[in-house]
């Protein structure tokens, strides 16, 4: 009887030991994950770009926005910006859907999809349905605001690169444009 004693004893022995950890250890009740910073960005305006050509004039109007996560690239761009460019007494546009806007301080690069044409304009023969152009913008808090515009890939080439425009080197004459920056 003393042995049957003795062996529930260590058998319960056992049991505890190993049951006293599981309860220890088991895991705490989780709260739900943080949720991401967004940050928006935007840039909006019309402006009139110096052009060469003193008959000519050329024209940029923007309203896109696109969000940030920490460390991320743009998400989900939205908006227009539209291209617009009078010689011999008409007028031809080009309206783009935006998908992708990325900024820096005071500088922002925008692309987009043809979507839309004035009429007759020469786009309609020379360029594939739905290409993409690229404007960059230099929007200083002082100073003059610069636009640069990328052109369009030749029917048949590869599309320009989404998020890719040339550098801003043609000053703003008429007009103005808002930048905000997701970092300020």
């Amino acid at each position: 009887m003393l042995n049957r004693s003795l062996r529930a004893a260590a058998l319960l022995a056992v049991v505890v030991a190993v049951a006293a950890p599981v309860a220890v250890a088991a895991p705490a009740v989780s709260s739900p994950p943080a949720r991401e910073t967004v940050a928006v960005s935007s840039l909006k305006g019309d402006a009139r770009m110096d052009y060469p050509v003193a008959d000519q004039e050329v024209r940029v109007s923007v309203d896109a926005r696109s969000t940030y996560t920490a460390g991320s690239i743009p998400q989900h761009p939205s908006g227009t910006f539209r291209i617009s460019h009078a010689q011999d007494g008409k007028l031809y546009w080009g309206e783009f859907k935006v998908d992708c806007l990325t900024t820096g301080g005071p500088t922002a690069t925008v692309t987009g999809r043809l979507v839309r044409t004035s009429p007759g304009h020469p786009w309609l023969t020379e360029l594939d349905p739905h290409t993409r152009m690229g404007v960059s913008f230099f929007v200083p808090e002082n100073g003059e605001a610069r636009i640069g515009l990328s052109g369009a890939t030749k029917k048949g080439k590869p599309l320009l690169t989404k998020c890719m425009a040339p550098a801003a080197d043609a000053k703003v004459v008429d007009g103005a444009y808002t930048l905000h920056d997701r970092n300020s």
